[in-house]
């Protein structure tokens, strides 16, 4: 009989716990208040447009692997993985942006165009640095990308769609800018 009560009870409560995180706001933090570890790992991945540019920065991290060179390589692996995240988002934007203002006119072929180009620019993005959390051995990376390494590409374009080619010229850097907002 004490079980069973003790048993309700703590249904009961978890239950309560429950309902209360799905009834409350989500709070990010963008913090992640690891001791020591430099603002750009705090940060994490981001778009930013400031005075140095318009960058898209990712931080990835790797625990442990019992072999130094396959663990940074797989940080520097992840950080390269979160700028690809957020180029592909900026480029879908721009994409339904385009779509939007060419009355919903954006061919198939346009498109595998536009992502194949991006993919191609993003080996412009360069890893710059490494941090280790002395404490639990994690490893972090720092990788950017350079928007104008982006647009550099997506102008080199030979069968790129006239119209999407002078859309972009024309909003790049105000599409980028709200973009950017946007995610903050």
């Amino acid at each position: 009989m004490k079980s069973s009560k003790l048993i309700s009870t703590v249904t009961l409560f978890l239950l309560f716990g429950l309902l209360s995180a799905c009834g409350g706001r989500t709070n990010i933090e963008s913090d992640l208040s690891i001791k020591g570890a430099p603002d750009w790992v705090n940060e994490g991945t981001q778009a930013v447009s400031d005075q140095k540019g318009r960058l898209i920065q990712g931080v990835g991290m790797s625990a442990a692997l019992g072999d130094f060179s396959l663990q940074k390589s797989t940080a520097d692996a992840r950080a390269r993985a979160e700028v690809a995240r957020v180029l592909s988002s900026y480029v879908e934007s721009t994409m339904n942006d385009f779509t939007a203002s060419a009355d919903g006119k954006l061919d198939a072929s346009v498109e595998r165009e536009i992502k194949s180009k991006t993919a191609l620019a993003l080996s412009g993005a360069r890893i710059l640095g490494h941090w280790k959390d002395k404490r639990t051995g994690d490893i972090y990376a720092f990788a950017e990308l350079d928007m104008k390494e982006v647009n550099a590409t997506l102008k080199s374009a030979t069968e790129m769609n006239e119209g999407f080619q002078a859309y972009y010229d024309q909003k790049a850097a105000s599409g980028f800018d709200r973009f950017v907002e946007e995610k903050q």
